[in-house]
């Protein structure tokens, strides 16, 4: 079970047309790609609201909709670069903490499951070379500032920074990034509402 002190952490984006996943475009249309974004983010809130937790917050650029589950709280993000985001996110915390993003809709209570009795942080690597999750027993913002976001090298980079503490691993994820993500995710989790969604749109090609 996870602690009852562990506080889950998602940052997001509101789903806006020309504002999310726009390296789905093309294929999709900006409206496409906002609907598949706020399906992974639903996913992934869904995943979230399931998973025991002292704490549910959905720290956001945006202003929270229809997606947002009962019991979830939503603080804005802070200004500056993604480092300076992720940084303030673990801020609001007084405890340990887990945080993921919006892009794996794939993500199951099981994986969000973790237990900070006989570790410092968790992190998940992304297959892209970025990270999917990180958690914290003592959230140090210091720990995520300054680490280069977005490129290929940005996991290796901010597992370096966790050097000296007692860290265990989750599985590799994939992140939704382009179309050929979409559908290796969507396979991945085919009952989900991304790949329900990924599913009438493709068929709309057609």
């Amino acid at each position: 079970m996870t602690a009852p002190g562990v506080t889950l952490l998602v940052i997001a984006k509101e789903p806006r047309p020309g504002r999310v996943k726009t390296r789905l475009t093309p294929p999709f249309t900006p409206e496409e790609a906002a609907a598949l974004a706020e399906a992974a983010l639903a996913d992934t809130l869904d995943a979230v609201a399931r998973t025991p937790a002292r704490r549910r917050v959905l720290v956001l650029d945006g202003s929270p909709g229809p997606w947002l589950p009962a019991g979830v709280e939503v603080v804005p993000q802070c200004a500056g670069g993604l480092d300076e985001r992720l940084a303030g996110a673990f801020a609001v915390c007084d405890g340990p903490a887990l945080l993921i993003g919006m892009d794996t809709p794939q993500v199951t209570p099981e994986l969000l499951t973790v237990d900070f009795a006989d570790c410092d942080a968790w992190f998940g690597p992304a297959a892209d070379g970025g990270f999917w999750a990180l958690g914290l027993a003592d959230p140090d913002p210091g720990l995520l500032r300054g680490v280069p976001m977005s490129t290929p090298h940005t996991g290796a980079a901010q597992r370096r920074r966790l050097d000296g503490l007692r860290v265990r691993d989750l599985p590799p994820l994939r992140d939704v990034d382009t179309a050929q993500d979409a559908a290796a995710v969507a396979d991945a989790a085919p009952d989900g509402r991304f790949a329900a969604r990924l599913a009438r749109l493709t068929a709309a090609r057609r």
